[in-house]
C-alpha cells in the first residue's frame, strides 16, 4: 500500500512538472491569473479536483 502510494505521489510530481518544463511563459501566466482567484473560486477547484480524482479510482480501481 505504501510503495503504491510512493508511486502514484511520485507520477504526479512528474505530471505537475510537465507545463513549468515545457511551457514557463504559459505556467507563470496561468499561475498569476490563479493568485487573483477569490477564495471561493480556489476551494471550488480544489473541490472539483477532488471528486473528479475520486472518481477515476473508483473507475479505474
Amino acid at each position: 500500500m505504501v510503495n503504491t502510494l510512493l508511486l502514484a505521489f511520485a507520477l504526479m510530481l512528474v505530471i505537475e512538472g510537465l507545463l513549468p518544463f515545457l511551457a514557463p511563459k504559459v505556467w507563470r501566466e496561468t499561475f498569476r491569473r490563479v493568485t487573483e482567484f477569490s477564495d471561493g473560486q480556489i476551494r471550488f477547484i480544489g473541490l472539483s479536483s477532488m471528486l473528479v480524482g475520486v472518481m477515476m479510482l473508483t473507475v479505474f480501481r
